[in-house]
């Protein structure tokens, strides 16, 4: 990182936009949320248990390959440049991510069930893989336990609902990077809920003929662009809370 006795606009800006966004992240939910948030638990509540169990365990075993494997890692941290090199870089690597994505979404949309099915860990793992490359450019190592934690904490924040959102929030923000050897303590069926409540809609979608592969397309670019927005954010404030 590049400590500088003034602060640029370009930092002025980002820190304030930071803070804003932090402070939404605490806002209460409001009677859409509520509405839908209702609904889904009903549904939720209709959806037998073993389903719910092996949804779970796919999603547990998906996010520990996270925190284990190699094959995230996308080369060192990157060691010179400003805040605002970085985040040009970094919003070149957002295009390239969402343009895959949709481009997947499309293909499992317009290949009905089964591969709409196989949708979910395919976006999953193109979301993931761009948050191991954001992190390594603003100057982080990924191959520390500790900030693959902080990367699977982006993740849960991203996809909460607001009611979940301040604790996500909470959570990120305890993963400091001495934090290393932290237990991973996760409540999974909660994690797996929010996730998969927040594509349902979009996923239901996606299932239907002929809107399939539009809709599918058009979901998976909102959605990895939401994530790597929330992970701007996110590293912004490490970024000024450390420099």
């Amino acid at each position: 990182m590049n400590p500088q006795s003034e602060p640029t606009a370009y930092e002025n800006k980002a820190l304030t936009q930071a803070l804003a966004w932090r402070t939404r992240q605490h806002r209460r939910p409001g009677v859409w949320d509520r509405s839908t948030r209702a609904t889904q638990d009903k549904i939720n509540n209709i959806i037998p248990e073993p389903v719910h169990k092996a949804v779970t365990a796919v999603m547990k075993q998906m996010t520990k390959a996270i925190m284990t494997g190699s094959g995230w890692i996308a080369g060192g941290p990157r060691t010179a440049g400003t805040l605002e090199e970085r985040e040009k870089a970094i919003y070149q690597l957002m295009k390239v991510y969402r343009s895959t994505a949709s481009v997947e979404g499309a293909v499992a949309g317009a290949g009905g069930f089964v591969l709409a099915a196989a949708d979910l860990p395919a976006l999953m793992a193109i979301k993931i893989k761009m948050l191991f490359e954001i992190c390594a450019a603003y100057g982080f190592d990924s191959r520390n336990p500790a900030e693959r934690l902080f990367i699977l904490r982006i993740f849960h924040l991203a996809f909460s609902s607001a009611r979940q959102r301040p604790a996500a929030l909470a959570a990120l923000e305890a993963s400091a990077p001495e934090m290393e050897g932290e237990a991973i303590e996760i409540d999974w069926r909660k994690f797996q809920l929010e996730y998969r409540d927040y594509l349902d809609l979009a996923k239901l979608l996606q299932l239907m003929p002929v809107i399939g592969a539009p809709v599918g397309a058009v979901a998976n670019w909102r959605l990895t662009t939401h994530v790597a927005k929330t992970a701007v954010q996110a590293y912004r404030l490490r970024w000024f809370n450390e420099v």
